[in-house]
């Protein structure tokens, strides 16, 4: 008898998150959400949503997160609590290439995602990793690794303050993944559709593990790289596949370029985007079960749970509108190689090394 009112409540239990989900997937095509967010700001929020109280959180908590994100945009806004300016919640997402790769500590991806409080357009900022920072002495993408060996747990800090003098506007949270999880939740989703726009063969992709192999004294050490090439078109990619795609920097045509690699970043978050979201696995809740489990392996975030489920509500209302931005290639200039960076190729801001007058001003505009 105990055990069928276990049984009972159990069956009401998953009757009733079932028509949550399909409450908020009925939102999410009913605005047509062509939202290109970093995969944490949907996949966390949404996925934690409905799911925490699966893995051991209870219904209260679940019922706060739901609450958050059910009431976001009426007269029971909770707003106390959540961290915001001039209307905004500005969110630094960054992607770290994890201990099995060289330089694994280094943020190679950052990008800022400006969300909302009205209904008014998403907004995204990518961040050249090659932006030299005078203040440490190093290039942006570092700010994460110097941060904490400074401190444990202190590189989420410092790469938020370096970002914010940068843009020139206030980062209320930050979110770090490590490559390995996007490899992983693309294998958990069953890999992903992605449109190439321009094929390219990159020679010269590093082999994880074989960094200081000595290839048998080839003095070219071409035993550390594999070639690597991407037709033009619509390309079905499994994890491995993706992560390639969107860390090879040494084609020798335009996808060569930081810009272009940013830009094939940003495809790679479309396409789990759109497949996240689809009825098959979001109405999955096994699946969606194993892509949260899988993605708090790899993530630090400083913004709870119920604050995220208020900023994945507004994500929804923003109807699909959404600016994707680079920070203008004339605002930056490239110098010579030379011993003030310590030889390094980097890019400073046209107005002068460590001024971000110019940068703010064009932030300031594109927020508005």
């Amino acid at each position: 008898m105990h055990n069928d009112n276990i049984t009972a409540v159990h069956s009401k239990f998953s009757k009733k998150l079932l028509k949550l989900k399909r409450q908020i997937l009925s939102q999410v095509w009913l605005v047509r959400i062509l939202v290109i967010l970093p995969i944490l700001v949907v996949t966390i929020f949404l996925v934690s949503l409905f799911v925490k109280s699966a893995s051991g959180q209870g219904l209260s908590y679940f019922g706060k997160i739901a609450s958050n994100f059910m009431f976001s945009g009426s007269i029971f806004t909770p707003t106390d609590g959540i961290k915001f300016s001039e209307g905004r919640v500005n969110i630094l997402i960054m992607g770290i290439g994890g201990k099995d790769h060289e330089g694994g500590g280094l943020t190679d991806t950052m990008i800022v995602v400006s969300v909302p409080l009205d209904k008014s357009a998403l907004v995204t900022v990518s961040i050249p990793r090659d932006i030299w920072i005078p203040e440490i002495r190093a290039k942006v993408n570092s700010a994460y690794y110097w941060g904490n060996q400074k401190k444990e747990g202190g590189g989420l800090p410092l790469a938020k303050s370096t970002i914010e003098s940068v843009l020139g506007i206030p980062i209320h949270y930050g979110l770090v993944i490590d490559f390995s999880a996007f490899e992983k939740i693309i294998d958990d989703l069953g890999g992903v559709d992605v449109g190439v726009e321009n094929g390219f063969t990159d020679t010269r992709y590093p082999v994880a593990g074989r960094e200081n192999d000595l290839c048998g004294g080839d003095k070219d050490y071409n035993c550390r790289y594999e070639t690597i090439t991407f037709e033009k078109g619509i390309n079905h990619m499994d994890g491995v596949t993706a992560l390639k795609f969107v860390r090879s920097r040494y084609s020798d045509s335009i996808e060569g370029t930081d810009i272009a690699r940013e830009a094939r970043q940003q495809k790679i978050i479309e396409a789990i985007k759109i497949k996240a979201l689809s009825p098959k696995v979001f109405l999955n809740i096994k699946l969606d079960l194993k892509v949260w489990n899988d993605l708090n392996k790899y993530i630090e975030k400083d913004i709870s749970d119920e604050s995220g489920a208020f900023v994945a509500r507004k994500v929804l209302q923003s109807k699909g509108s959404l600016q994707k931005y680079l920070i203008p290639e004339n605002l930056l200039f490239n110098p010579p190689i030379s011993a003030s960076f310590d030889r390094q190729y980097v890019f400073v801001p046209i107005a002068g090394n460590g001024n971000w007058e110019e940068i703010n001003k064009w932030v300031e505009q594109v927020l508005r």
